[in-house]
């Protein structure tokens, strides 16, 4: 059981679940996440690590209610049952930092993609790394983080969908209109959002990383259901990632495992499809 400091609504459906969980925010990176269970009976859900404090073991994660698991972490007052990780690879920027210093990087982030994006952007500033952010959500409702965001790059747009804030479209829209030079791309969001700002950066000639988010069970590469398409290999999100080249990403592949994912039926048909691979040659079944 973990204590829970925080767990607070903070945007449309939107909360900030902070712990103390020192012996993992002690081995963070950014770009990371952590596997948790509300409690013991409760599905896995992976969490972006937001923010972590290794002088004080606090861990934060920022969640959206999206359905029954997500909405179990809403009712949750003094512990959690389980948090794992951190895992998946840390942020390519962050263990490279020294080749950035003389770069400019902008981040796209879309609706709750903004928390992985705070804690990469926070580090690249640390190391003084040039950093502008284009943060996209349907309407002024959904914005969080705001002001910590604006104090951390050196340029902060938003885009709303509905014009109630900043600019008024999408964010590919608003990244055309800026006209600079970017010496890398980081999009997280919605995986139709990273599609497309992936297709913009390469007709700009912006190399692009993209975290990808699909369905996750177990997080250590056992189950396969973030199994994904790259440049025609087999990845799997939780191990291989969760940072991929946005250009070799095969989105449309990805889109249709999510969706089909979603069902009994749906898991029964990739399965027998997909054979051993299907569950990282587990041999058990996602329904369980």
């Amino acid at each position: 059981m973990y204590k829970i400091l925080k767990n607070e609504l903070i945007g449309e459906n939107i909360f900030e679940l902070d712990v103390y969980a020192p012996l993992v925010v002690n081995k963070c990176l950014p770009g990371q996440f952590v596997i948790v269970m509300a409690y013991e009976t409760s599905e896995r859900i992976p969490l972006t690590i937001y923010d972590y404090d290794k002088s004080t073991g606090i861990l934060k994660m920022i969640y959206q209610v999206v359905g029954a698991s997500t909405k179990e972490l809403v009712d949750l007052d003094d512990e959690i049952y389980s948090v794992v990780g951190p895992l998946g690879n840390p942020s390519e920027l962050v263990m490279n930092i020294d080749e950035w210093k003389e770069k400019k990087v902008i981040f796209v982030a879309g609706g709750v993609g903004i928390a992985p994006v705070y804690p990469q952007i926070k580090y690249l500033k640390e190391h003084n790394v040039k950093v502008d952010c284009i943060y996209g959500v349907k309407n002024e409702k959904y914005l969080i983080l705001e002001e910590k965001m604006k104090n951390i790059c050196d340029n902060f747009y938003i885009a709303t969908d509905d014009g109630s804030k900043g600019y008024h479209g999408l964010v590919t829209d608003c990244l055309k209109s800026l006209d600079k030079h970017y010496d890398k791309c980081v999009a997280i969001g919605p995986v139709v959002m990273m599609k497309y700002v992936s297709m913009l950066t390469k007709d700009l000639n912006i190399p692009t990383i993209v975290s990808m988010n699909p369905i996750m069970v177990d997080g250590t590469g056992m189950c396969g259901a973030c199994r994904l398409i790259v440049d025609g290999n087999v990845k799997f999100a939780c191990v291989d990632g969760p940072e991929f080249d946005g250009h070799k990403v095969d989105f449309d592949a990805a889109i249709k495992r999510m969706n089909i994912y979603k069902t009994f039926e749906g898991r029964k048909y990739l399965e027998r499809c997909e054979g051993s691979m299907h569950h990282g040659n587990c041999g058990n079944c996602g329904d369980k």
